[in-house]
């Protein structure tokens, strides 16, 4: 007997009552005043008083777990599905083991055809998790489940959908999905379709029945079109009109997504939302395209049924008659004209006009790529995040080896921006994706830095190989396979060491999950790979990644503590240095940070590359110091000169200072008297150094009648420690001035930036 509350199934009316309740992301109540503090300790809050003083409003927000069921039944809501659960409060029966068991219903929504059944799980903050054992109970209950929404709303089809929000889940469970016959809905899934819907209206929902129901038959929908049989180009293609409506129902628009990245080509640029509408305004008034929309419709080799018409025309090659396109969902792909179709829905003229069409059968993949691209090459650019993903198309079987590489070193950055239980999925700009602070990773960077690395071979003009790449097993279907799961669980095991800084993107000065972080995180576990290697310690190309990753993994781990312990300064170090030199900046960081620990770790060209290219600072921090020392030597002497008279140099300066001075300048004055360059002044003054710029103006009244006023850096005015301290910035001065005497020496950022303030100081000061 069936236990099944149907009633709270609603359509029409209820339906838009249920919209309206599921919006909401607080739950409110009226209640009595004298309940209050109850409801106050169980997170309640008051939210509104009553004219009558016995009665209090409370509210409180809705749990993670119900927003994100709410926010996938508003999305097939948006769909256009006419039937769906009203509340949390649906329960299904379903036979198990000749048992009546009841199972509660997070989101059913049910069309003319269908019948969804979603299951949702949602977390507060990213974080991964394995649901193997609830996959395998849900799993247990579809049969029954499915039986029961079956007598309700029979001759429709069915599928089950695994939804999650902040989960990243594990391989097995995607397996398990798999073998249970559902679908998984990741963030970037729900993402993808939500945006779609936004676009197409209840035309999205084609979209979505074309993803789940792929080449499943679509009833009651008159599959016959009048066409012209012709060739072109070697090809078989098929011309004719049809109702935007049944083409809206056949035809499908991939976009590059990470919810999609098996399913189609790459080349398809995103449906935009406002010329979609000025399309379909244009169409509503009356307007129309005679250009034909390009299409190709798989039949999986089979072709179409075209029956030929008696009626012929001598001497054309052209054949007319009666083509039947498959009444399947997801069988026609738009290779060109989307915007010209989809501005067809939701539109008063979708059954009543028709579109021109130009449809070819079976193309091949690669081919389709190269139409869109002749056909767009005189029209927007392709993006490049486009173009990263289209080597993965079309290099893929190259006869040129290193540009199957390439492909190969596409496809993983893609992979790593898409996979579910990729690290860096939604952190990664795939296709046309929109920037944000969380997604700021771009799949060009991915791939760049993949190249730089030693994992894949690479060879010469004549396809000869000149390198052996650690993971290439010389096929790239095989290599990928091989080196993907391990560069993922490197990501993974940085991720889980350094959660906060990897969850910040490029929002509160984020490090890490940005191009340059990722750049050199990648080339960094490239150089610990190839240690490994010819030191003969691992073998990628024979041995599990589980039985590598302990060496790895001690490796990283002093990367990971480095990342979570920069300072302020430090970050600013790193971002200081812009283009390709900042990309080196980070690998190299991250080289030393590793190096710092692991004393065997010796990347080649490390140390040199601290020695000598990271002086970033050097020079402008040398004529800084010049110019602040300078002008420093004018105040004092034109202060003690006004006042003293010529004695300035005696009675304004310590005896030791004056004494040490006199010796050097009167050292001088010999040695040019012996050379013979008599007629070179020397003075006294140039031969008191920096350092003793301080003690002669705290010394005597100096300090109270020349230099309080003067010489004190507004910042510091209020400073422990009186004119000592106050002067201290004079000695921290002369000692940077002597480490740059060294060759070897690299200005830090906080050194410079100390040395800049001071410049921009006391270059504004005035001198009397």
């Amino acid at each position: 007997m069936s236990n099944t509350n149907w009633e709270k199934m609603v359509y029409e009316k209820a339906l838009n009552l249920a919209k309206s309740e599921r919006k909401k992301l607080f739950d409110t109540k009226k209640i009595n005043v004298a309940d209050l503090p109850a409801y106050v300790d169980e997170g309640w809050e008051k939210s509104k008083e009553y004219k009558n003083p016995k009665f209090v409003a409370v509210s409180k927000e809705k749990t993670m777990q119900e927003q994100f069921e709410n926010k996938i039944w508003m999305l097939f809501a948006s769909m256009g599905f006419s039937v769906m659960n009203a509340d949390r409060d649906f329960y299904m029966s379903y036979d198990f083991h000749d048992d009546i068991l009841t199972q509660q219903i997070d989101v059913m929504a049910v069309d003319d055809e269908t019948i969804i059944i979603v299951e949702c799980h949602a977390a507060d903050e990213m974080t991964e998790a394995s649901f193997t054992e609830e996959i395998k109970t849900f799993s247990e209950r579809i049969s029954g489940l499915r039986k029961e929404a079956l007598k309700k709303y029979p001759n429709r089809k069915s599928k089950f959908i695994w939804a999650t929000h902040n989960y990243i889940i594990h391989k097995k469970d995607l397996l398990a999905l798999e073998k249970a016959g559902m679908v998984y809905f990741n963030d970037s899934a729900v993402e993808y379709y939500s945006d779609l819907s936004k676009h197409l209206g209840s035309c999205s929902r084609y979209q979505l029945l074309g993803n789940l129901f792929a080449n499943q038959e679509i009833k009651n929908m008159d599959n016959r079109i009048p066409a012209i049989q012709g060739k072109m180009g070697g090809y078989t293609y098929y011309s004719f009109s049809i109702e935007p409506e049944k083409l809206l129902k056949v035809g499908y628009v991939l976009h590059r997504n990470e919810a999609n990245q098996n399913m189609m080509p790459t080349y398809q640029r995103i449906i935009k939302k406002t010329r979609l509408k000025s399309v379909r305004s244009f169409i509503d008034e009356g307007g129309y395209f005679p250009n034909s929309i390009i299409i190709s419709i798989d039949t999986g080799g089979k072709g179409l049924t075209f029956d030929q018409s008696a009626t012929k025309v001598d001497g054309s090659i052209s054949k007319l008659g009666i083509l039947h396109i498959p009444k399947r969902y997801r069988t026609a792909y738009i290779i060109d004209g989307q915007h010209r179709l989809y501005g067809y829905s939701d539109s008063k003229y979708a059954s009543s006009n028709t579109v021109p069409v130009v449809a070819f059968v079976d193309l091949a993949r690669t081919e389709q790529i190269k139409l869109f691209m002749d056909i767009n090459e005189n029209q927007k650019a392709v993006p490049k995040s486009l173009r990263v993903t289209l080597n993965a198309d079309m290099l893929w079987e190259s006869k040129d080896l290193n540009e199957r590489r390439q492909a190969l070193r596409s496809k993983i950055a893609q992979m790593l921006g898409e996979e579910p239980t990729s690290p860096l999925n939604s952190k990664v700009l795939i296709g046309e994706a929109e920037l944000t602070p969380g997604r700021c990773i771009t799949i060009e960077a991915l791939q760049a830095a993949l190249k730089k690395c030693h994992f894949f071979n690479t060879y010469n003009k004549k396809n000869e190989l000149t390198s052996e790449g650690t993971f290439d097993l010389d096929d790239n279907q095989e290599s990928c396979d091989l080196f993907y799961p391990f560069i993922e669980k490197c990501l993974l095991y940085i991720r889980e060491n350094c959660l906060e800084e990897w969850n910040k993107g490029d929002k509160e000065d984020g490090m890490l999950t940005i191009n340059r972080g990722m750049h050199g995180v990648i080339r960094v576990i490239d150089d610990i790979v190839t240690m490994l290697v010819e030191k003969n310690m691992i073998n990628p190309k024979s041995q599990d990644v589980e039985d590598m990753f302990g060496l790895i993994s001690y490796y990283l781990k002093p990367l990971t503590e480095y990342i979570n312990n920069l300072d302020s300064e430090q970050r600013k170090a790193l971002k200081k240095v812009f283009g390709g030199g900042g990309d080196v900046r980070f690998w190299r960081a991250y080289q030393k940070a590793i190096a710092d620990a692991r004393p065997d770790f010796k990347p080649e060209g490390l140390e040199e590359y601290w020695l000598n290219e990271a002086k970033t600072y050097n020079e402008s921090t040398r004529i800084m110091l010049g110019e602040i020392e300078n002008k420093l030597r004018s105040i004092v002497a034109e202060n003690l000169q006004d006042y003293f008279g010529d004695a300035w140099l005696v009675k304004g300066l310590p005896k030791n200072i004056y004494t040490k001075a006199k010796k050097l300048a009167d050292d001088k004055t010999y040695d040019l008297i012996v050379n013979n360059n008599e007629e070179e002044e020397v003075d006294i003054w140039d031969f008191v150094p920096l350092a003793d710029i301080k003690p002669i103006v705290l010394n005597g009244k100096n300090w109270s009648t020349f230099f309080e006023e003067m010489l004190v850096r507004p910042e510091e005015v209020k400073i422990a420690g009186g004119k000592d301290a106050k002067t201290e910035w004079i000695l921290r001065l002369s000692a940077i001035k002597n480490k740059l005497l060294k060759d070897s020496y690299s200005v830090p950022v906080d050194e410079y930036s100390y040395v800049k303030s001071i410049h921009e100081w006391i270059m504004g000061l005035l001198i009397l």
